[in-house]
């Protein structure tokens, strides 16, 4: 994997996202050719349209990013990538559209635009049958040697016989920290030199999963592949990297302390991001008001009480606010004020709430709480207090969430689907943490981009 500004990025997602740039430049450039051709224009060297082409290139290619065309699933199924694909084409001339309303000389000409939204998918369609079997090939995945053979080692094995994993394993070394777990695990006491095994094996990574250290952590061999060029992880980071979350049954006080992450050069970040935050949340209450306002009325006409209500969240630094949304539930959903999970199937939501939370309509009202500054877009998703304090009892770390202000979306809400219970809450909180400890603008803007994927293709909305 490749780290692009704290974020991990999986070498063939990057390969096949230059080839995607490549490729929609060509259709831009093919695009303008044909229609050159079809009025009798003199075809004058590409630089005399860069401007155009690039604008094409990166507008398509930000809306393939948003609706998941790099997912795991579009990766290894041609037929899943070709509709998402279309889709994200679409997308993309949507913004094409609006860019050349904006700035009219930096886009294509109409029919030059239609000609290269026709071209693109068959060639980036195309480009996936190709480059398949290469993507999924061993060419671009780590080897990998994991010192240990318990359960912690386990792990690792099943998380790399996953369809997509960016690493293969070429061995697991016992060491003698309990009962082997993994078939075919060497023990250390059999292996002369460690170093020169993991030369023979061509490993390039070795992962340290022991089960326990004391008396166990094979220091010296360590140093020796450290200073040989082996990368060196610990189980902790590695979880991390590979599934982007923390993982709780792993973590420590001591890894969280002293690995990477929770930098404190976020000042400026930070004045940025407010700065997006009241920008866009402003732009956003004013064009979507009458989408508020008629929501508003069907709620009130449907059921009774009021239109909107009002919920205490816990914010920054575990301080009380009130969220603001649309009413989705009766009025007595909840008695005597007792904060109740949601549920499939919830018989508490109205008809008129069961559709607007489907297409996140409710959450509108939100852009208020945004640009009052106790929200921002991204960030953990607030909960209640009574769930807060239950949650901080049975989960650990659930507290250090509360460091970043909370969000609209996050890493959590697009890559966990909606979920009311206390395992759905361990796993949003893994999101959540690894989302607080490693939070750039990059990964802010790509939490909002993969925000349009779960609009357009909502699952287990509540």
């Amino acid at each position: 994997m490749i780290r692009l500004f704290k974020h991990y990025v999986p070498h063939a997602v990057l390969l096949l996202g230059l080839v995607d740039v490549v490729l929609l430049f060509c259709a831009a450039e093919a695009s303008w050719v044909l229609r050159a051709w079809q009025i009798g224009m003199a075809v004058t060297p590409f630089t005399h349209r860069l401007g155009p082409l690039i604008t094409f290139a990166v507008a398509v290619e930000t809306a393939l990013v948003a609706v998941g065309v790099y997912g795991l699933d579009a990766l290894h199924s041609v037929r899943f990538a070709a509709v998402r694909l279309i889709v994200g084409v679409a997308v993309g001339m949507i913004i094409v559209s609006v860019l050349s309303f904006l700035f009219p000389g930096l886009t294509l000409w109409r029919s030059n635009a239609l000609y290269a939204a026709l071209i693109a998918p068959t060639a980036l369609t195309a480009a996936r049958l190709m480059l398949g079997r290469l993507l999924g090939s061993e060419t671009f995945k780590r080897r990998l040697l994991v010192l240990g053979a318990g359960p912690r080692a386990a792990r690792i094995k099943a998380l790399g016989d996953k369809p997509g994993a960016g690493f293969v394993v070429c061995g697991f070394i016992g060491m003698n920290d309990g009962p082997d777990a993994v078939r075919g695990a060497i023990n250390r006491d059999a292996i002369e030199s460690l170093a020169d095994h993991v030369v023979n094996l061509k490993a390039s990574e070795v992962v340290l999963a022991l089960q326990e250290r004391r008396n166990a952590l094979p220091l010296k061999d360590l140093l020796r592949l450290k200073t040989t060029g082996v990368h060196v992880s610990e189980l902790s980071t590695f979880l991390e990297r590979e599934t982007g979350r923390v993982d709780l049954a792993t973590a420590s006080h001591s890894w969280l302390i002293f690995s990477d992450g929770f930098a404190s050069g976020r000042f400026l970040s930070s004045i940025a991001k407010r700065q997006f935050d009241i920008l866009v949340s402003l732009l956003m209450l004013i064009v979507s008001a009458p989408l508020i306002l008629l929501t508003a009325i069907a709620i009130r006409l449907e059921s009774k009480g009021p239109a909107f209500y009002r919920q205490k969240r816990v914010g920054l630094f575990g301080e009380e606010f009130d969220v603001i949304k649309l009413r989705s539930m009766r009025q007595d959903a909840e008695v005597a004020g007792q904060a109740v999970w949601a549920q499939e199937n919830d018989p508490r939501v109205t008809r008129v709430g069961r559709f607007i939370r489907m297409v996140r309509i409710d959450e509108l009202p939100q852009l208020w709480v945004v640009l009052k500054g106790k929200m921002s877009f991204v960030g953990p998703r607030p909960e209640r207090l009574q769930f807060v304090t239950s949650l901080a009892e049975q989960l650990p770390f659930y507290d250090e969430r509360h460091m970043v202000k909370p969000g609209i979306t996050g890493w959590a809400q697009i890559n966990y689907p909606y979920g009311a219970s206390l395992e759905d809450a361990h796993n949003k909180l893994e999101y959540d943490l690894y989302y607080a400890k490693n939070y750039t603008p990059f990964l802010d803007l790509l939490i909002l981009l993969q925000t349009v994927r779960v609009l357009i293709w909502p699952s287990g909305a509540r």
